[in-house]
């Protein structure tokens, strides 16, 4: 059984962190079936996955394959496909982690690259110029609750 820490632990123990270790991945695996990051992601997880097997290239098309059953499903508006595709993945993922000790520590290296974390946010640097007449000019990301002008009066109610 694979030792997913350093420390002392039960077998039950180890197999609780393998599961869940095992579930992250299933889970950001399949979340990134369905975003640019796949092709990247997708080599990652096969070479974490093709660890010992000569199969590699039925392995990218397995995940191909599942990617496009995803898509098609949750076109289709089968919410249930993604917990079905995870289950699977978990899986075998699961049964990588208990054969091979240093897949642990490559799929906590995937799941930290691919992390929403991980991704560093967009900053955007916006200059505004305007000129001649302008009545009124309004900049801003959340304009939901703005109002321009005097407030229109509330009715009254009768006394």
């Amino acid at each position: 059984m694979v030792r997913v820490h350093t420390g002392e632990g039960t077998g039950a123990a180890v197999e609780a962190e393998i599961v869940a270790l095992a579930t992250s991945g299933a889970t950001t695996l399949v979340g990134l079936m369905a975003t640019d990051a796949w092709t990247q992601a997708r080599s990652r997880f096969a070479v974490l996955l093709g660890r010992g097997r000569t199969d590699r290239d039925a392995l990218v098309g397995d995940l191909d394959e599942a990617r496009a059953e995803l898509v098609r499903a949750r076109e289709a508006g089968d919410d249930a496909a993604a917990g079905e595709a995870a289950a699977e993945w978990r899986g075998r993922l699961r049964r990588v982690l208990r054969d091979d000790p240093a897949a642990v520590a490559e799929l906590q290296e995937i799941l930290a690259e691919f992390s929403p974390q991980a991704v560093e946010p967009v900053r955007a640097e916006v200059h505004n110029s305007i000129s001649g007449t302008v009545g009124t000019a309004v900049m801003g990301r959340d304009l939901s609750n703005f109002t321009i002008g005097a407030p229109a009066p509330r009715p009254r109610r009768g006394r």
